[in-house]
């Protein structure tokens, strides 16, 4: 393809992504101020040859570029990218220099949290009420994840008066959800302090004052070696496959209990090595043993082409989340399976 053929195809093809912008954002314009939610799924592959997501988040936006089918050189991509971001500030109004496109490729590990940059762009937006900082500028993802909202407002309808465990809780969004709710006592367990951190200001931008505690203390129900009553918010840094079995071990309970796993971790802080396709059946098994007589897990998975097997899960009753958590932004969207399981 000649230069001038293939700069006439991505002219083409920012126009038809100007288009389809402006047509999302007038049917989600008013559905978004009506419902108090800033941080929404505007686009998401609807065309085949623009393989982008984007999600705004109050006054900008974030996206990525998934793999082509085929490669471009890099200076090529560059040019791509950058044709396209000036369709989304065309038809967003919002200028380029507040729009932040990544390109996504597989993950290992937790690749998807590593730090990208120093640029600190920040918003803080809402949802269901409540206000949640986000990173648009250093990290692949942004610390909230819009195909969850639904799923965060329910924690905080169903929490009222529970004991919630928060696994794998990255900034502690569904945690916070939780708390605005009237969760008894909220324990948020990661193995990163970069989102302890994030999720102790998600906390506070709420009026709420999470604290960090040994999970030694939590699990022995001390105020660990000060001695003293634990807050009833709760910031945990562990190894959440090693905590779920040290908990087992200390008969602790949850009444809601949230298991949103990474697909693959292979962290040197970790105790093992986690596949959520090959150790998913083990992992449930297991959190289900931390459930209250009568106490709920929320299942997520991440992994493309992830399959449950409920008989894998005798006794149990398990329910499609799916129906509960589809919001305007996703319709006609297919979002990553979700479970309930009740014992």
């Amino acid at each position: 393809m000649t230069e001038d053929s293939a700069g006439s195809k991505t002219a083409s093809q920012g126009e038809m992504l100007f288009n389809r912008l402006c047509k999302r954002e007038r049917h989600l314009k008013k559905w978004a101020k009506r419902t108090g939610v800033e941080a929404f799924r505007l686009y998401d592959r609807d065309i085949p040859e623009i393989p982008l997501v984007l999600d705004r988040y109050g006054d900008a936006v974030s996206g990525a570029l998934y793999k082509r089918p085929y490669q471009k050189d890099d200076a090529e991509e560059e040019r791509w990218l950058s044709a396209m971001q000036e369709a989304i500030a065309g038809a967003l109004g919002i200028p380029p220099s507040r729009i932040f496109l990544k390109q996504r490729r597989q993950q290992r590990g937790n690749a998807q949290y590593t730090k990208m940059g120093e640029i600190h762009f920040t918003r803080d937006v809402r949802e269901g009420g409540l206000l949640f900082r986000v990173n648009l500028s250093d990290y692949l993802d942004t610390g909230l994840f819009p195909d969850r909202r639904r799923m965060r407002i329910l924690a905080g309808r169903e929490g009222s008066g529970m004991r919630v465990l928060n696994l794998f809780c990255y900034t502690a969004a569904f945690s916070v959800h939780a708390a605005a709710g009237g969760a008894a006592e909220v324990d948020s367990l990661d193995i990163s302090n970069t989102y302890l951190d994030w999720g102790a200001l998600n906390f506070s931008l709420n009026g709420f004052r999470a604290k960090r505690v040994d999970p030694r203390a939590l699990l022995e129900g001390s105020g660990g070696t000060g001695g003293g009553k634990l807050p009833p918010l709760r910031l945990i840094r562990a190894d959440a496959l090693g905590f779920i079995d040290a908990a087992r071990r200390a008969r602790r309970s949850w009444n809601l209990i949230i298991l949103d796993p990474p697909a693959f971790s292979n962290s040197k802080k970790m105790s093992g090595t986690l596949d959520l396709k090959r150790d998913h059946r083990e992992l449930i098994s297991r959190t289900l043993d931390l459930l209250c007589p009568g106490g709920k897990l929320w299942f997520s998975a991440n992994p493309r082409q992830f399959r449950l097997d409920r008989a894998d899960f005798p006794g149990v009753t398990i329910e499609d989340m799916g129906p509960l958590i589809i919001d305007e932004d996703f319709r006609g969207r297919k979002l990553p399976p979700c479970f309930t399981f009740q014992v």
